[in-house]
């Protein structure tokens, strides 16, 4: 692999691990919580806990020593039983289940100030009257301007419970205005995309599996039947699982009869099967699903039964490799812990999990050595354990041991991680330079009304490229001497985060699959 884009692996290592650490934490079977320390008698960690506290030199932090002392339990075990302290609780309870309280908006820190970028349509702040590029400059009696407040503060003072008040004192042009919005829930949507690419061909993209995922997914598909829906794209491409139940409920969507789609046992719960159990909405239409190395638990759970069964065309990277199914135990202090209780394996009777052994780092640095050995450039150089060998049910190869292989592999594009290209991305350039084009050209880009109408139509001039290497240079990035496949990409970056501020995440996947190669190539393969 070309050692210049050896300067980004950490960040895309940064974000496979963020991913497995969210899918310990929200990956979960039906069975209920319960206690997991017993208060009956006393344990020797928290014996050694008490005296330190009561007999120690020093003053001690007594809750940052015992989860310090819970998590060294949990190195022991595997690398997705994780401790939730009891003050990141909620916000993963709240993406578990798919919303949240507070006021609707998406924003950005620019110059120690907060921007909003983007309006929930019909949320408490669009019914308010706010617009992207207004700027804080209070939330309630705190000044937030100028004041180096961080993103998390923000978040704080804007959730809340729901019908409480929060006011906000805010700048739109140079005039001042405040306001009061009330808070209410704010969906945290499944479904990034989903839109026919061709008269017969749609896209859905999920991003998790929460506990509302069936539905959306659903409202989705039914949108998509209803506009001639032939051949379907689902694209679970960094993914990271969440909720066990959703993917086997669309698995069935998918399946027919009474198929097996996947088995869960430990040696603490019994066998328990997941089978389809009703008529699916998408039974015989041509499926690709696309996959990488992002794509983990809950999602290997729905490709490995679409692959097992023959149902769908895998197109991507190897996935992430999480064959274990955890629980949420609460413990008294409202921190919780997530213990895995089983595993699953795929209806021939895969595991698809790694091998964790040697522990958490060795674990997650396997996701880094495929950018180091080439496997996500090269197809021969995929790591499969061919000690567990597999048959589909119409006698395809598939292996077991390490995530779930696709039929056709699509190389990591590295076109924008090489060089002076690459920089753009770790200092927000191109988020930033889209924000301010669109504040700049509001009116003639509100002129387009679809994400196809703006894909097909909006041209990004060389005016606006001598802008954005403007732009880029303020950030220390030096684009002037930028090859032509370096160029296009990157445009094609810039005009789909533009496409953001206009319709979410569906302006911008609709925007980017237009030259996504993965994308390019199930059309292709569509068409056979």
């Amino acid at each position: 692999m070309n050692k210049k884009i050896q300067v980004w692996l950490p960040l895309l290592f940064s974000i496979t691990m963020i991913a497995g650490m969210y899918m310990g934490y929200k990956m979960r079977d039906n069975m209920p919580g319960r206690g997991f320390f017993s208060r009956d008698k006393r344990r020797p960690v928290q014996e050694v806990l008490d005296l330190i506290n009561n007999r120690y030199v020093d003053d001690v932090k007594t809750q940052a020593l015992t989860d310090t002392a819970i998590e060294a339990i949990l190195s022991k075990l595997d690398p997705h039983s994780v401790f939730i302290p009891a003050e990141e609780l909620q916000q993963v309870n709240e993406d578990l289940a798919g919303k949240f309280f507070g006021i609707g908006i998406e924003f950005n820190i620019f110059n120690d100030t907060l921007h909003v970028i983007n309006v929930l349509k019909g949320g408490p702040s669009d019914k308010a009257g706010l617009l992207t590029g207004d700027k804080f400059l209070k939330v309630g009696d705190s000044v937030v301007a100028g004041h180096k407040t961080p993103a998390e503060t923000f978040r704080k003072f804007l959730r809340g419970d729901r019908g409480s008040d929060v006011t906000i004192t805010y700048l739109r042009g140079s005039r001042s205005k405040t306001v009061t919005i009330t808070r209410d829930a704010i969906p945290l949507s499944s479904v990034d995309a989903s839109y026919m690419i061709n008269t017969e061909t749609g896209y859905i993209r999920l991003n998790k599996f929460s506990t509302q995922t069936y539905r959306e997914f659903m409202l989705a598909l039914e949108d998509l039947k209803k506009a001639g829906l032939k051949k379907l794209i689902l694209d679970l491409r960094g993914n990271g699982g969440g909720v066990l139940d959703e993917a086997v409920e669309i698995a069935d969507e998918f399946l027919s009869g009474d198929k097996l789609i996947t088995y869960t046992e430990g040696k603490h719960t019994d066998k328990k099967e997941y089978r389809c159990r009703r008529q699916g909405q998408f039974e015989t239409g041509p499926l690709i699903v696309l996959a990488d190395e992002g794509t983990a638990s809950a999602s290997e759970i729905l490709i490995g039964a679409l692959q097992d069964w023959d149902r769908a065309t895998i197109v991507g990277r190897r996935s992430f490799g999480k064959g274990l199914v955890q629980e949420q135990f609460d413990l008294s202090d409202h921190s919780a812990l997530r213990l895995t209780v089983a595993r699953y394996y795929t209806p021939i009777g895969r595991s698809i999990q790694r091998p964790y052994a040697n522990g958490a780092k060795v674990y997650y640095d396997e996701i880094m050595n495929r950018y180091h050995d080439g496997e996500t450039q090269h197809a021969d150089s995929v790591k499969n354990d061919t000690s567990k060998v597999y048959r589909t049910m119409g006698g395809k190869k598939v292996y077991g041991g390490g995530g779930i292989s696709p039929d056709y592999f699509i190389a990591l594009d590295t076109t924008g991680l090489v060089g002076e290209a690459g920089k753009v991305y770790s200092r927000n350039t191109i988020s930033n330079f889209a924000y301010y084009y669109y504040l700049g050209h509001r009116d003639a880009l509100n002129a387009f009304k679809t994400p196809a109408d703006f894909t097909r139509n909006f041209q990004f001039s060389e005016n606006d490229w001598a802008q954005f290497v403007q732009a880029a240079a303020k950030d220390t990035v030096n684009l002037s001497g930028l090859g032509e496949k370096n160029k296009l990409d990157l445009v094609q970056r810039v005009r789909a985060a533009i496409a953001r501020h206009l319709w979410r995440n569906e302006g911008y996947y609709e925007t980017i699959n237009a030259t996504d190669n993965a994308v390019q190539r199930s059309l292709e393969l569509l068409a056979k």
